[in-house]
This record gives C-alpha cells, sequence and structure tokens, in this order.
C-alpha cells in the first residue's frame, strides 16, 4: 500500500501510539459534500434570499460557535440532510470578500434539467443578476449571484434524485435537490488533486469521458454519490489569493461516518497535513485541515443530525445552542439582531 493514500477495500490501517499498533479500519471512500459554509452580510437579507428566492428550508437557527455573536444559519431539504446544507455566518457589517486562489469559486445546486427556464425566469423576477446559461459536461449550467455577491450555479441534471424538497416557495417539480458540487480555485493543483483522489474522488474530462482537459484549466473530479459528488478545480497560477469577507465560502465540509473519523483524520496526518482534533459541533462531529491548494476542508459525521435537539417540523423555528453554550444563553440572545423566522416558512 503506497503511504497516505487509502483504496478503503480490504485492509486495516496500523496507527503507531508508542510501542503499541492500534489498528484503524481503513475508510470507504467519501460519497461527496455534506455541507458548505459561507459569510455573509445582513442575516435577514441572507434569510429571505435563501428561503423565499431559493425556496430552502431554515432547518437550523444556532450561533457560530467560534463567536456567539454571529447567527449560523443552516438551509436545506426538508430535514438538512447531508449533500443539501447550505450554511451561513451573516456578519451585519461584514466587509465583502475578494474570490481568489485557496477558495471555494462556485458553489453548485442541483435542479432537474427542465427546471433551468424556470429558475432564469424566477431568479430575474426577483431581481437577481442572472448570467445566460451555459453547457458544461453535456449539462445547462444557470450561473447568478446571491446578494452578498457569493457566486452560485444552478446545474440542471437530465435524471434528478427526486429528493426530500421542503413544502416552501418552490414547487417540487422544479426545488433544488441538494448541491451539485464546488468549484475551487487553486494555484497549483497537485496537492489537492491527490488529495481528493485519496478521498476516493476520480478525475474524469469536463464531459464526463475519462482525463483532464489538455491545458489544465478546469479538472473535474467527481465521487460515487446521488448528490453533491462534483469537485472542479480551477487553475490559476498567477491568481492573487483570495481574502474572506461577505460574499466568500469559509469552508467545504465532505460526509464521512464517526465510526470512520478517525481514520480519514490520520490519513490527513500521513499526508503531511495538520488536521483539527475531532470537534463536537452538536449535530455532526468534525475534524478540519487546511489543503495544499489552500481550500479549508472538513470531514463531518453524517449523523446526528439537525433533529437531534428539534422535532422535524418545529427545525429552525428556536435557537438551538450546544449544551455547554447553554449558561450563556441570555447573553447570547441578547447580543444577536432580531431575525423573523416565519420568513420562507412551511
Amino acid at each position: 500500500m503506497v503511504p497516505g493514500r487509502w483504496t478503503g477495500q480490504t485492509t486495516d490501517y496500523p496507527l503507531i501510539i508508542g510501542a503499541a499498533a492500534v489498528r484503524i479500519a481503513m475508510p470507504t471512500d467519501i460519497p461527496g459534500i455534506h455541507h458548505v459554509t459561507a459569510i455573509a452580510g445582513d442575516p435577514g437579507r441572507n434569510l429571505t434570499f435563501y428561503t423565499e428566492t431559493l425556496g430552502l428550508r431554515l432547518v437550523k437557527r444556532s450561533v457560530n460557535q467560534d463567536d456567539v455573536s454571529v447567527y449560523h444559519l443552516f438551509y436545506g431539504d426538508r430535514q438538512g440532510s447531508p449533500g443539501t446544507s447550505m450554511t451561513f455566518f451573516p456578519y451585519g457589517d461584514a466587509r465583502p470578500g475578494r474570490v481568489g486562489t485557496g477558495q471555494v469559486e462556485t458553489t453548485q445546486f442541483l435542479v432537474p434539467a427542465e427546471s433551468i427556464d424556470f429558475w432564469v425566469e424566477r431568479l430575474d423576477a426577483a431581481g437577481v443578476t442572472v448570467e445566460e446559461p451555459v453547457d458544461r459536461a453535456g449539462e445547462r449550467v444557470l450561473p447568478f449571484a446571491d446578494p452578498d455577491g457569493l457566486s452560485l450555479e444552478l446545474v440542471g441534471v437530465a435524471d434528478p434524485p427526486a429528493g426530500d424538497p421542503p413544502d416552501g416557495t418552490v414547487a417540487s417539480e422544479h426545488a433544488i435537490r441538494g448541491f451539485y458540487g464546488v468549484t475551487l480555485r487553486v494555484g497549483d493543483p497537485r496537492g489537492t488533486a491527490s488529495l481528493l483522489e485519496a478521498m476516493g474522488f476520480e478525475e474524469a474530462e469536463e464531459d464526463g469521458t475519462g482525463s483532464a482537459p489538455p491545458d489544465g484549466s478546469r479538472r473535474r473530479f467527481v465521487a460515487d454519490g446521488e448528490l453533491a459528488s462534483v469537485v472542479d478545480l480551477t487553475v490559476d497560477p498567477d491568481g492573487e489569493r483570495g481574502l474572506p469577507g461577505a460574499g466568500t465560502v469559509h469552508h467545504v465540509a465532505f460526509q464521512v461516518t464517526a465510526e470512520e473519523q478517525e481514520a480519514w483524520r490520520q490519513l490527513l496526518i500521513d499526508r503531511g497535513l495538520r488536521p483539527t482534533e475531532i470537534i463536537d459541533r452538536k449535530w455532526f462531529e468534525s475534524v478540519y485541515v487546511r489543503t495544499p491548494g489552500g481550500v479549508l476542508f472538513e470531514f463531518a459525521t453524517k449523523s446526528p443530525g439537525y433533529t437531534v435537539d428539534e422535532d422535524l417540523e418545529d427545525l429552525g423555528e428556536s435557537l438551538m445552542l450546544p449544551g455547554w453554550l447553554e449558561d450563556r444563553r441570555e447573553d447570547i440572545e441578547s447580543s444577536l439582531p432580531e431575525l423573523d423566522v416565519r420568513i420562507g416558512a412551511e
């Protein structure tokens, strides 16, 4: 076995601790993205856009656990399934960021192919700046931006999964099913490409037929999942580094199981990276790592999910805090801006 390149098939990996060898089961391939977290400005404007305009459901209202003066808003399908959850840290006074190398360039949502024209009309009617649809890898892609300038795309898929759309502002036949994928902008693709392959993503041509395009300007990696399975790399060797701020992605998280998370963490260490310890986020457990290309990756568990502390029908209605913040609830609530969570409610 090549060090740091696990196939996830047949063998256990030996983790050496002192003189003892502890066997950690090799992880299976990652099926795709768990969630994407971005930085926004006004939280009310963010809520209105993602629930009313895009028709997603507010499935969790909490705070940034590293800065409790700021909301953490989670959107997704009816239950916030992994592969559907777009989350935000909305800083009311946030300065605009600048997309550059070392960042997620674009977040892509999956919709039925025949719904692209519906979305062109809907977004235009809502005053959203929409570009002309383009063809990419045999699929029709609609580029647009959210109110903070975050780059988004709707990708029309001929045979989309049914998903679990919320009973919201968009009819189920046109609703966003979840993520299609993300595009990462990097100066040097080699380290990030190698890591994606170790995670189980296979490289394909942009048209999906086999290998990278000759100029390497866009490289596509595909996981074996129904949703959120595509990661594109755009290569910009001379590009400026991105600057965080409103309208930029903070990190992209990938789906892992709790049983395999320590094995994934060990894989990152073996590749010379510096992952965090496993962090309890209440709705999932997380390991974070800065990739060779500069993008922040998270490895997030699929469970326990957003219904661990709220009934399905009540998701997003109350401010939910992890247990270790409950004794600060009064101070936290008083520092947060008012937010009308009835917007976009079912």
